[in-house]
């Protein structure tokens, strides 16, 4: 799950860095906001689970192993997977300016790699949200 959390939250910074270094219009905003959300989330749960310190969160830190499986099925890949389709529509919408003797700054290729940085994001909440899953159908309470 460590490895997963560390690939999250990689994938997840290049997600927000790319679409935040770029000029970025309407519901990219949207995009850039889940991004940043998820990312801040993932990275408090990441350092409270890597320091062992789940305890301390009141009401949610009985239920850790509950926690991480609702933050990542639904916070993770929902967002990122919202995020994702909104910046593969704007790659999609802006394809043509990667074509020779386009003069203008062309947005395409920052707008797919943050659209695949945000899909394999996706993925990895996915599966780090199925291994809690089976955690949890084994009745462990903890992460560990």
């Amino acid at each position: 799950l460590g490895l997963l959390r560390l690939g999250q939250l990689a994938l997840g910074a290049a997600f927000w860095v790319t679409v935040a270094a770029h000029k970025y219009e309407g519901a990219a905003h949207f995009a850039l906001f889940a991004a940043v959300l998820a990312w801040l989330l993932t990275l408090a749960l990441f350092g409270l689970s890597l320091l062992g310190r789940w305890a301390l969160v009141p009401w949610l830190g009985s239920r850790w192993l509950l926690t991480n499986l609702v933050h990542d099925l639904a916070l993770g890949v929902g967002l990122y997977a919202a995020a994702t389709g909104i910046m593969g529509y704007k790659a999609g919408r802006k394809s043509y300016c990667s074509l020779p003797g386009y003069s203008q700054r062309c947005l395409y290729s920052a707008y797919l790699s943050a659209s695949v940085c945000g899909g394999i994001a996706a993925c990895l909440y996915l599966f780090s949200g199925l291994y809690c899953l089976s955690r949890r159908c084994r009745d462990q309470r903890d992460i560990i």
